[in-house]
């Protein structure tokens, strides 16, 4: 299917089937069942397995109707994805119906306060009881995991391997003794990141995806979903949090209350392809500059970033995306800050666009970091797209355990 023909087939399903007043339960299943509310997935996973290009179509046919976008997030973004590659069929069918039509919420139990851009560092521990595996250890910059379902785990399973070949990959049920949520308040003034504490919590065996011990490289998968997730022309409208499916789906568009809702007007919304070039558009009329050569010379550069974005969609590897992405982001802050001038410091409701850009400002270092940072997005681009040679390791061959007892090696 064509783009051309994708757009012609959602806007006329769209404008069929989008009814404000449906619960956003009910709306939600609508589209798992449809195939249009993840039309890049495969048709035999709730989706119409069209490309990037088709997929974009789709989300411009929705965005003309004015129809809220299906649940988005971890779950959606990297765990379905994940598990349709590698996953069994039996945790297929147990958990995509479910990631699918939003009714359960996911999170990510990969960094720790000591294992970040070196995630193969983790210390988590998970070791066999029978038929499950007690997790003890620390993950930190946990998104929503005050309201998660689930989560996927990267866990140490075997420390007498390099740290790379003794890592396995779970899925944890966060709702069980031994998980303790704690919040961590941003600059921003939000805390939807949290550091979680795993005390002899349980995993069933049948949880574990793909072989044990072979958690880096499904890890890597899941990462490369995350980064597409991140690109520059990303459509991020739909976002899932804890929501009240209850509530009409036309509340969470537009503008809408509902507690939890995203509606496509947020920060992170708002500096991602048509979200950044209509901010920038809009606050350049509002500064009364849309005759300054130079402000619309900034303008231009956002507008010319996003088309690049969406020229280069699907073609570009994953890093390059996500670089593309963090960079708008940065260059969509700086225009915006200075069309508003001193305005652009303040917060709250009396503030310009109610505060947006200065949380905004406040937002964008984290995104530079969120999916693995800069530094490590160049180079995986120069050792595994270009083929340049790889940084040096010390640590390549060395067991894990090794290198966390006293006078071992660093």
């Amino acid at each position: 299917m064509t783009p051309e023909d994708a757009y012609r087939d959602a806007l006329a399903w769209f404008r069929s089937n989008w009814n404000p007043q449906l619960p956003l339960r009910d709306w939600w299943q609508l589209l798992a069942d449809s195939g249009w509310g993840f039309p890049a997935w495969p048709e035999a996973f709730f989706g119409k397995g069209l490309d990037a290009a088709g997929g974009k179509a789709v989300a411009r046919a929705r965005r003309e109707v004015g129809a809220f976008g299906g649940p988005q997030g971890i779950a959606t973004m990297m765990v379905g994805p994940t598990l349709m590659e590698v996953g069994t069929p039996a945790q297929q069918q147990r958990y995509l119906p479910a990631i699918a039509n939003g009714s359960e919420i996911w999170c990510q139990l990969f960094s720790e306060p000591g294992a970040g851009s070196d995630l193969a560092g983790v210390q988590t521990r998970a070791v066999r009881d029978g038929d499950e595996w007690i997790v003890n250890g620390q993950k930190v910059w946990t998104s929503g995991g005050h309201y998660a379902r689930w989560a996927i785990l990267v866990a140490r399973t075997d420390s007498d391997v390099p740290k790379h070949a003794g890592l396995s990959f779970f899925l944890i049920d966060m709702d069980q003794p031994g998980v303790e949520v704690r919040p961590l308040r941003q600059m921003t003034g939000t805390a939807e990141f949290n550091e979680v504490f795993l005390t002899d919590a349980r995993v069933r065996h049948d949880n574990l995806v793909g072989e044990l011990g072979g958690g880096w490289g499904v890890a890597l998968r899941l990462l490369g979903h995350e980064r597409d997730s991140l690109d520059a022309d990303a459509d991020v409208s739909g976002i899932q949090g804890d929501l009240d499916l209850g509530a009409p789906a036309g509340s969470f568009v537009g503008g809408g209350t509902n507690p939890g809702a995203d509606d496509g007007t947020g920060p992170f919304a708002l500096t991602q392809g048509q979200g950044a070039m209509d901010l920038v558009t809009e606050l350049l009329a509002d500064a009364d500059r849309t005759g300054d050569a130079v402000a619309r010379q900034w303008a231009a550069s956002v507008a010319t970033q996003v088309r690049l974005a969406r020229y280069n969609a699907g073609s570009l590897p994953a890093s390059a995306g996500k670089l593309a992405a963090t960079h708008l982001l940065r260059e969509v802050r700086d225009v915006s800050l200075r069309l508003l001038g001193p305005g652009g410091t303040l917060t709250g409701p009396d503030a310009a666009r109610d505060g947006l850009v200065a949380e905004m400002a406040l937002f964008s270092p984290g995104l530079s970091i969120a999916g693995g940072t800069d530094e490590i997005q160049r180079n995986i681009l120069g050792e595994r797209d270009l083929g340049l040679p790889p940084e040096p390791r010390v640590d390549k061959h060395v067991p894990f355990r090794e290198l966390n007892q006293p006078g071992g090696r660093d």
